[in-house]
């Protein structure tokens, strides 16, 4: 069968738990709770939910591959799909997307001790599991021994919880705290220190843990539980009508349609033609040709399609292209350099883009003092290109111009996984050439392409990562990630002096100390040339049907396209959208009648700086 279809989600009743508390010595001790502790809750700050927010409804979104696996952990699932699974595990605390203040998660209150390395959790007495579980603390200990073992096959995860988070001391069934490997200071703790709770009664680890679990959907504490699989075709989300936060604070007034629908659409331009069929319900217009050519005509003159441009004020994404060092070709640093300034990154920017987005100049952008602002990219120089190349000895060009040493012409093939892209990499690719480098396209699936990459099968990964609440580097730079597979350091890069200054960065305690680190990793990056860096832009464009509503802003500082990631990875800001039954009604009957409403196009620059 092509497509099987499984129905995977029922709310079963709460199973009778053991009276004992779940504590095992390797990760857990049990307490006595220190006295003169000082509780602290966020109930203050200004929610940014819109009360006029409907329930009901289903959206339509697509993404242009399947997940290779419902997994949030192990191999193959650090893919697109995966903000669908970790957006609905509610994490202990949150930071408010506009204040940058702690709000309540799991955890209604948090202290922290005077140690500098423990934090203090009392659990939301109402939190609980899509099974019917209460969330409990030994759930916590039994993630940190989840996290660290070797049979969920991910050395990332397996290394932070043994190396980041020392152990879980448990005061009772809604008391506890995790202690941090080293000092930190107490929103570093909240941050760095946490840990997400694991269903202990559905998981039995063992060597084929990574196979037994790729299909099944695990209990989770979100707002939404996946109920539907169409294999290699959609997956469907459905809102949990008794969701136990759906009346908190910061919750309420959010997540608000029945279900989330994802489809499987490997074509951007055919996903466009189910978009203006009003069978896709938005669509991200982050491609200049998008907004500026496709994103016009009658559907939008007579309003019954929006337009969105919304300006954010939050850490960029890092975009750009990974040379991997374990390949032949780029050993040589030379080589690497002569790449990097043969890179016309502007010509795209002015061509291509439109000169909607500007050239990135590193990997850490946007996240204030720990920004390097002194490392620029390197621009295209053909005659810096040309000295490093001949200074790595390929110095002869053959017949067609490309560059030949040893008898093997100077190429490398670029991986990645958007058709929409291929027109960016067609201009590097023939502005390359006057360089003396042919670069030789590799499209595949998105899924495809990113295995390719955490395999280590590519030359030159062509990707992008979402920022995080601070930088990260070890997981992408450090050398014990690299010269192995399933892991996310593309470059292989393995400098010991850049190691050391992971490590510092790891354990650094205060913000001044992390923020120059910060910058001294950077420069040490850019000075490796394994990375070349491309476009960034602080914004989110989308087109969508007028029966889709958002609040006023229609989204926070730190807001992302709610059409490509309806529901955001471990953050607050997501879920703010709902569906306007009698609106799509009436546009409907509009579109049948010929009655038009006023055309709409919203640039929002709220948050821009």
């Amino acid at each position: 069968m092509t497509s099987l279809l499984l129905a995977l989600f029922v709310l079963l009743p709460a199973r009778a738990r053991a009276a004992e508390i779940y504590c095992p010595a390797s990760v857990c001790e049990r307490g006595v709770l220190p006295k003169g502790l000082r509780w602290r809750a966020n109930d203050a700050d200004p929610t940014w939910a819109d009360p006029r927010a409907q329930k009901g409804g289903t959206l339509h979104v697509y993404d242009l591959s399947f997940p290779l696996t419902l997994r949030f952990v192990g191999p193959d699932s650090n893919d697109d799909f995966r903000p669908y699974v970790l957006g609905n595990h509610v994490p202990l605390t949150y930071f408010h997307p506009n204040t940058r203040r702690p709000i309540p998660g799991l955890a209604e209150k948090w202290a922290f001790g005077a140690d500098h390395k423990t934090v203090y959790f009392k659990l939301n007495p109402k939190a609980a599991w899509s099974d019917g579980h209460p969330v409990t603390s030994s759930d916590f200990a039994y993630g940190l021994e989840f996290m660290r073992s070797k049979f969920i096959v991910d050395p990332w995860y397996n290394d932070y919880y043994t190396k980041e988070v020392s152990k879980v001391v448990i005061y009772d069934e809604r008391t506890f705290a995790i202690v941090s490997a080293k000092k930190r200071t107490d929103r570093d703790l909240l941050y760095d220190a946490e840990i997400d709770p694991q269903p202990r009664w559905f998981y039995t680890l063992g060597p084929t843990w990574a196979q037994d679990y790729q299909w099944k959907t695990a209990p989770n504490t979100g707002p939404y539980q996946i109920t539907t699989i169409d294999m290699g075709r959609r997956i469907v989300l459905t809102r949990k009508k008794d969701w136990w936060g759906r009346d908190l604070r910061y919750f309420k007034n959010r997540y608000n349609v029945d279900r989330i629908e994802v489809s499987v659409i490997r074509d951007q331009q055919i996903a466009w033609q189910y978009f203006m069929r009003g069978k896709l319900d938005g669509f991200p217009l982050e491609l200049p040709s998008f907004w500026h050519d496709k994103a016009k005509g009658p559907e939008f003159d007579k309003g019954y399609i929006k337009k969105l441009w919304f300006y954010e004020d939050r850490p960029l994404p890092e975009y750009g292209m990974w040379l991997n060092m374990d390949y032949p070709l780029f050993k040589d640093k030379n080589v690497r350099l002569g790449f990097q300034y043969a890179m016309n990154i502007d010509k795209v920017l002015k061509t291509v883009l439109h000169g909607d987005v500007e050239r990135l100049n590193s990997n850490t952008e946007g996240y204030g003092p720990a920004t390097n602002k002194t490392i620029k990219a390197r621009p295209f120089d053909l005659a810096l290109a040309g000295k490093y190349l001949d200074k790595a000895g390929w110095s002869k060009f053959g017949p067609d111009g490309i560059r030949v040493k040893d008898g093997r012409r100077l190429t490398a093939v670029v991986t990645y996984g958007n058709p929409a892209h291929t027109e960016r990499l067609v201009v590097l690719k023939q502005e390359a050439k006057k360089a003396g480098i042919d670069l030789q396209l590799q499209l595949l699936d998105d899924a495809a392409a990113f295995k390719t990459m955490l395999e280590k099968k590519h030359e030159i990964a062509y990707s992008g990562w979402a920022p995080q609440e601070e930088p990260q580097y070890w997981g992408q730079y450090a050398g014990v990630n690299a010269h192995k597979t399933q892991t996310n350091n593309f470059c292989n890069i393995d400098d010991p002096v850049l190691n050391k200054l992971i490590h510092r960065f790891r354990g650094a305690y205060t913000d001044a100390t992390k923020d120059a680190l910060a910058r001294d990793i950077q420069k040490r990056i850019w000075e490796s040339a394994c990375y070349i860096p491309t476009w960034k832009q602080a914004y989110f464009r989308i087109a969508y049907w007028r029966w889709l509503k958002w609040p006023t802003p229609p989204g926070t500082r730190m807001s992302d396209d709610p059409i490509s990631y309806p529901l955001a990875e471990g953050e607050a800001w997501d879920g703010l959208y709902w569906i306007d039954e009698k609106a799509k009604a009436e546009t409907e009957a509009a579109m049948r009648s010929g009655r038009t409403f006023p055309k709409s196009t919203v640039i929002d620059k709220v948050y821009k700086e």
